[in-house]
């Protein structure tokens, strides 16, 4: 399903005047479903509505409006959508009325939907995307307590300077860090070896520590760049490498193994895509740490890097493709991408 705006909005009677609001925008997402009666697979079936509704408790901590924005499963959204949801929430937050946005989305592809975010979004106010691991249908749905925890999180004065954040289960992650790291428990999102930010707990968020702030993207009119993303592997001849640049890639990022390496094959495909003016980030498969130029040799981090490759820092992959699809979609690229990866 397409994107679309619908604003839903409580009833003046119901404002109270003394407290702040919050916007809630709708994307879609397992936080939205319920199980279908004749499949019992899980499908889009919530509104936005529908899902304050289901948390009355929210009336206590703010006047609520909600925006929907659309109403897909996160495995099917597209950066383009995300470029669109980035617009509408900045537009959101240029309201003085408004103390922050709560995004509900869906988990698949939530951390790299928040990163576009807190790459491209020009307020400073809170911004927290939330969703859920269990839809409305299941014994015990986790959508009402996260989407609780989430307007808690944007009136607290404890989590005003976070960025975008993703806040589930009790937990606060920076956009920069977070990967979704179990496929149906819900306790899958964690930052690694950076941490999490911040804990939620009897209606209050304890600080851990404040997140890394990264240079801001201005948001293009179009993602017109093409960048894909490859994960290299053990006897890998680089031929898909060589087939996108022949292809029209504008820009690719290898996640390489350990700290950033590739072998012989790939290095000369990645030699040949340099070549043909094609950008090339390296980033890494490995779940903590970040790439280096340590090693020499015929695909070696240090290699790379003299090549004319960008190292990627500490960030994923295909968190590297967005910053990257970012900047080569700007009516003006920059010409020293490195200075966004610096680590």
């Amino acid at each position: 399903m397409g994107c679309f705006f619908q604003v839903v909005g409580l009833k003046e009677e119901k404002k109270v005047k003394d407290l702040p609001t919050v916007v809630i925008v709708t994307t879609g997402g397992t936080i939205a479903e319920k199980a279908d009666p004749k499949t019992g697979a899980a499908v889009p079936a919530v509104s936005g509505a529908d899902l304050i509704q289901a948390v009355p408790e929210l009336g206590k901590l703010a006047n609520i409006k909600v925006i929907e924005f659309c109403n897909v499963d996160s495995s099917r959204i597209t950066p383009e959508q995300w470029r669109g949801l980035s617009q509408k929430v900045d537009e959101v937050l240029k309201d003085p009325k408004v103390q922050g946005v709560v995004v509900t989305h869906g988990t698949d592809t939530m951390a790299e939907g928040a990163y576009f975010l807190d790459l491209t979004l020009q307020s400073k106010k809170p911004v927290v995307f939330v969703g859920a691991m269990r839809d409305g249908s299941d014994l015990s749905p986790d959508g009402p307590a996260n989407l609780y925890n989430a307007v808690l999180q944007v009136v607290s004065d404890e989590a005003k300077d976070f960025g975008v954040t993703v806040t589930l289960n009790q937990y606060i992650n920076a956009a920069r860090h977070v990967r979704k790291t179990e496929t149906t428990n819900v306790q899958t999102f964690n930052s690694g070896e950076n941490g999490y930010l911040g804990y939620i707990a009897m209606g209050k968020v304890r600080t851990f520590h404040h997140p890394i702030r990264e240079k801001k993207i201005p948001l293009p009119k179009k993602l017109s760049a093409e960048v894909v993303l490859f994960r290299t592997f053990a006897g890998d001849d680089g031929r898909f490498i060589r087939y996108a640049v022949d292809t029209g890639a504008k820009g690719m990022v290898i996640e390489g193994v350990g700290a950033g390496n590739v072998n012989q094959d790939v290095f000369a495909a990645i030699k040949y895509a340099l070549s043909k003016k094609v950008v090339v980030v390296i980033s890494t498969r490995v779940f903590n740490g970040a790439v280096y130029p340590i090693y020499g040799g015929d695909g070696g981090g240090k290699t790379l890097q003299t090549a004319g490759t960008i190292l990627g820092g500490d960030i994923s992959g295909p968190k590297a493709r967005i910053k990257l699809m970012l900047l080569l979609s700007q009516k003006s690229v920059p010409k020293d991408l490195k200075q966004y990866f610096e680590f």
